[in-house]
């Protein structure tokens, strides 16, 4: 990195390790393994189940201190992950413990990083606005949405929400965005466009890397010749997986289809798959990232699902860089940046979102691809991750950001609007 120094680091982030929360806990190692000295305001792990885990009780005084890293955790509502009230709840009581603590703990910091998730919007204001002097540099991954909008007050909810977002915008030195059309949606929302910049995110590179299938991960996936799509995550109503499971039975002889995970929609999934006798189709239950790789390894290609919603067009779920990172080929059915990613890599195959047709074409296709070519497609899609998404790319990136708004280094810019 361009010389600016070492420097104090804040991180204010939602979720933490040990929950699945890789892009800040291992920004905050590596920064602090770069001679930073890191500190990280963050609420008790209760993610996903929303209780806090086994072993660890909510309290006030709790801090941990490794060599150049100190967590700091503060208590939150927890319990309330099922509805729009109960995730507000969460949201303004961390918010209000953050801010509590922030002026003790995080102080004497000379940059403020702020993992931007709507979950941390309240609390960036709060703290934000505590602090003052402190400048921030947001890494925006999300764009407020109505996510719950037949439920009762969720629009004013929503209001509020995008109030403090804009609010949170106007304040930071700088926006890290984490796909390209992102910026426009932030820049709309109330950011100064001359701040933002693109940082993409990258994945846990412990655990997402190339592998060799085993017979358990080959079993599992189980080919039988045919040619294997697999999408693996979350079964919900952003990934619209109806759309697949039409695309798969329309080649029952072709190929199959293995989705490997849960969610809200799973039921209505299945009930799809069920009622179009698509027995090409297989529902395998969620497993440990750890597994994941080899059952990768084990598939011909992985499927990334988007549906088509304006705020879904500028986003790139991270099951396409996990992907990209253990070299798997690509079909994506899905719109904006996560296609062109694909595309500009030429790592595999997209077509548009809820077009069930144009996807039973990219599947047949796909299946028509030879091997040799389908590893080609990944060897592009690991060049692509290393080049533009991994760990070091985006901690660089980070680091010069927030070595900019402490006034270390001189801005530079490319003729792209991109980090130079």
């Amino acid at each position: 990195m361009d010389g600016g120094g070492p420097v104090k680091i804040g991180i204010l982030s939602y979720h933490f390790p040990p929950e699945p929360a890789f892009i800040p806990g291992s920004l905050a190692e590596e920064l602090a393994a770069r001679g930073h000295e890191v500190r990280v305001l963050t609420g008790f792990p209760d993610y996903p189940g929303g209780h806090v885990y086994p072993g660890w009780r909510q309290r006030w005084h709790h801090e941990t201190h490794s060599e150049r890293l100190s967590v700091r955790r503060v208590p939150r509502y927890s319990g309330g992950a099922a509805s729009t009230g109960g995730r507000m709840a969460s949201y303004l009581s961390f918010a209000g413990s953050a801010t509590l603590a922030a002026r003790r703990f995080l102080g004497d910091v000379d940059a403020l990083y702020v993992f931007q998730l709507p979950a941390t919007t309240f609390a960036a204001a709060g703290v934000l606005r505590l602090l003052g002097r402190v400048p921030a540099v947001l890494h925006v991954q999300d764009v407020w949405a109505r996510d719950g909008g037949d439920e009762a007050g969720d629009g004013r909810w929503a209001a509020r929400m995008g109030t403090a977002m804009a609010r949170v915008y106007r304040a930071a030195a700088r926006i890290a965005v984490a796909a390209p059309s992102m910026r426009d949606l932030v820049v709309a929302a109330g950011a100064d466009p001359a701040r933002v910049r693109l940082v993409l995110n990258w994945t846990d590179e412990r655990i997402f890397h190339p592998a060799t299938p085993g017979p358990a991960a080959r079993q599992l996936v189980g080919r039988d010749g045919r040619c294997v799509v697999m999408h693996a995550g979350t079964i919900g109503a952003r990934q619209g997986l109806e759309t697949a499971v039409r695309a798969a039975a329309a080649l029952d002889r072709t190929m199959e289809l293995v989705l490997v995970g849960s969610g809200t929609d799973e039921r209505r999934v299945r009930g799809l798959a069920a009622d179009l006798g698509a027995e090409n189709v297989r529902f395998v239950e969620r497993r440990s990232p750890v597994d994941m790789p080899e059952l990768y390894a084990a598939a011909d290609y992985q499927l990334v699902m988007l549906r088509d919603l304006p705020e879904l067009r500028g986003m790139v779920p991270g099951k396409l860089q996990a992907a990209l990172s253990c070299a798997a080929p690509v079909v994506a059915s899905a719109g904006g940046d996560t296609a062109e990613l694909v595309e500009r890599a030429r790592a595999g195959l997209s077509c548009p979102p809820e077009d069930w047709a144009a996807l039973a074409d990219r599947f047949w296709l796909a299946a028509t691809i030879p091997p040799s070519a389908r590893t080609e497609m990944g060897r592009r899609g690991r060049e692509a991750y290393l080049r533009e998404m991994s760990l070091p790319a985006g901690v660089d990136r980070i680091e010069r950001l927030l070595h900019e708004a402490a006034g270390r280094v001189t801005e530079r810019i490319d003729p792209r609007g991109n980090l130079a």
